[in-house]
């Protein structure tokens, strides 16, 4: 195996804690298709307008787009389709009730490949930002920087 593939990765989205203020995080699988593992492990995902959502009690999760592996054949999987992800049953139904009363969301925040070779989708309960909310983000980063930029 060349150095094409790669078990660190490690893919964020970044927009998540910017959009949303991140409440409770959770660690899910993810059922996938031959490809898309391939193509994880080459880095090519995208996880920016991803979303979960409850349908018949299991979890799924919509827009997070995997690109076609590249030496896929006619087997190849599609880009953005739906992903079941895995959760023990107690953690799902929490979930389920807290999205559903609360007008909570759940977001993807990362994706990584855990040490037995399994990817994982780090998703985390999440409440929307008014606009005030992501000006305090922007000062609060912009302080941040600032101060580092001080230190040395």
């Amino acid at each position: 195996m060349g150095k094409r593939f790669s078990n660190d990765i490690n893919i964020r989205n970044k927009r998540a804690g910017y959009e949303y203020e991140l409440l409770d995080k959770y660690i899910a699988g993810l059922v996938l298709k031959g490809t898309e593992i391939k193509s994880i492990k080459e880095g090519k995902v995208n996880l920016q307008d991803g979303y979960c959502y409850f349908n018949n009690g299991e979890l799924f999760v919509k827009a997070v787009t995997i690109n076609p592996y590249t030496q896929g054949t006619h087997y190849n999987h599609e880009a953005g389709r739906e992903r079941k992800l895995l959760l023990k049953r107690s953690e799902l139904k929490k979930l389920e009730g807290k999205v559903e009363e609360k007008g909570l969301t759940l977001v993807p925040v990362r994706l990584f490949i855990n040490d037995r070779g399994f990817a994982k989708l780090e998703i985390a309960l999440a409440r929307g930002k008014k606009i005030h909310d992501k000006r305090d983000s922007i000062k609060e980063r912009d302080v941040k920087r600032e101060l580092s930029r001080i230190k040395f």
